[in-house]
């Protein structure tokens, strides 16, 4: 249940956000003492004074993890004990529910009601899921006839990067550090430079429910420092990273130049929703649609961006759009009554305005919003935004905004439909809403996407794996025994028994 907006704003103003590194079990400043500035996004204010690590703090963290990999017990300890672990640290995190949302609330500018009914529960449940799965997993015998025994067993990859984004910080940090940690690696946790808190937040909780130190380390900071330092870094095993495709590309460099580790990118997306003549519940459809586009302001990698729609449903539909867009409230995000809150900083609001202009420029139509709003808070916020009879070659069509802007293009035959949602250098997530059984199958098979959802607007849950074809993914995907299974090392063991 969504935290009472007394209790937010009392937690708003007597909450303590953690702004340290966490190395080793310890929190320290950064070693060059340096600090910067984490702003609300929601007022434009100062919200907190972040250790500014580097590379020099990154050694530190590295050898901290490499230590606790190599001579502590945390990859030792017998999966059952490192599951009860695990959820104690969990079951610590739920107990801090109300106090991580307003955080989150306050560093990210999301609404509270996201915060405390999905990011933090989310969290929670990953935790659990991937706990549960320690004392699961089975190696395995191969089919190698008498004399022989091929065993072909899993191990700990090591020590692990991971790099997470700011749209949903607390939700990313467990996606990543779940299965990290239930596989029995150590972790450096480098969280987005304009979201930092929570994840050291966590950290500490994870100490208190009595995760070894070394296990699991934060050192917050820049990109071009901090995170450089860990693509580039000849111990660090494997790196995960939750971010743009421009970024991602860096990281596969970082690898190459350095020790050829293990990288697992989760990028962009520009996600279609294909809405084909026969659909038949147009309410759903346009719920749906709106959910997949205004939710978390549309920062969201997996956002349903470009509505391609039947030319004989477009016009009802677009009327349904327009009705479900009141309930997409843009207001101050620690109202509970909220469901849009800010852009996460002022640049990334110019270049959600910037692509707003460059549709007009390029003819399309705005059917409602294109405006910046609430400018006498502070904050950075956009309002929900349709544009219409957007050209798919346009920009609008082709790059990732990230903000609440939808752009709509019709079709007139179902090929036309996938060949439109088929034409980007993205893959991450697609809809279809039809009503025949044999177009659902067809066009989810033909679709390039890593996840379809068909009359629904879905990622799946915890049990299906999450990542993209194409430019938005690289090398694994998050969720699922599929992520448990990708920070392990696939080792064969052969015995010659005669």
């Amino acid at each position: 249940m969504t935290i009472a907006l007394a209790d937010a704003a009392a937690l708003a103003e007597s909450v303590a956000p953690p702004t340290r590194a966490l190395i080793g079990g310890r929190s320290v400043e950064a070693a060059s003492g340096r600090t910067f500035t984490s702003l609300n996004p929601a007022t434009g204010q100062p919200f907190a004074e972040v250790a500014e690590c580097d590379a020099e703090d990154v050694d530190r963290a590295v050898a901290a993890a490499r230590t606790a990999f190599e001579d502590g017990p945390w990859g030792r300890l017998a999966p059952a004990d490192r599951k009860l672990l695990l959820l104690r640290f969990a079951s610590l995190v739920e107990a801090h529910t109300d106090e991580l949302a307003v955080m989150e609330s306050l560093e990210a500018g999301k609404p509270i009601s996201d915060c405390a009914d999905i990011d933090v529960p989310d969290l929670v449940m990953t935790m659990r899921w991937h706990a549960e799965a320690c004392d699961k997993l089975y190696d395995q015998l191969s089919p190698s006839g008498s004399g022989y025994v091929g065993m072909v067993v899993r191990e700990p990859i090591g020590v692990v990067g991971a790099v997470l984004p700011w749209n949903y910080p607390l939700m990313m940090a467990g996606w990543k550090i779940g299965p990290i940690l239930a596989a029995g690696n150590t972790c450096i946790v480098k969280p987005a430079e304009q979201t930092s808190t929570t994840t050291i937040r966590i950290a500490e909780l994870a100490i208190e429910a009595g995760i070894p130190d070394g296990v699991f380390n934060v050192v917050p900071g820049f990109g071009e420092t901090a995170g450089a330092a860990i693509g580039l870094h000849p111990d660090v095993d494997c790196v995960g990273f939750t971010g743009s495709t421009e970024v991602g590309r860096m990281f596969l460099e970082y690898s190459a130049h350095s020790n050829l580790k293990e990288v697992l990118l989760e990028c962009g997306g520009k996600s279609p929703v294909i809405v084909m003549a026969d659909a038949d519940d147009l309410d759903q459809a346009a719920s749906g649609i709106c959910e997949g586009i205004f939710w978390n302001a549309g920062q969201n990698c997996s956002a349903n961006s470009r509505l391609i729609v039947h030319r004989s449903v477009e016009e009802e539909l677009l009327e349904r759009i327009s009705e479900r867009s009141g309930d997409w409230v843009v207001g101050d995000p620690l109202v509970p009554e909220t469901t849009v809150g800010s852009m996460i900083e002022e640049a990334h609001m110019d270049k959600v305005l910037g692509h707003i202009s460059d549709a007009y420029e390029a003819g399309s139509s705005c059917m409602f919003g294109g405006n910046q709003v609430r400018q006498e808070s502070g904050g950075w916020f956009v309002e929900p935004t349709v544009f219409t009879g957007v050209d798919p070659d346009s920009r609008l069509a082709r790059e990732e905004v990230f903000g609440p802007v939808l752009a709509v293009t019709s079709f007139d035959t179902p090929e036309e439909a996938i060949r439109i949602a088929n034409d980007s250098d993205y893959g991450l997530a697609a809809t279809i809403h039809t009503t025949d059984l044999r177009t659902a199958h067809l066009a989810s098979r033909a679709l390039r996407a890593g996840t379809v959802a068909v009359n629904c607007y879905g990622e799946g849950d915890i049990t299906t794996p999450f990542g993209g074809f194409k430019q938005s993914g690289f090398g694994g995907r998050d969720k699922s025994i599929a992520a448990h299974e990708q920070y392990t090392e696939l080792k064969t063991i052969w015995m010659d028994l005669s």
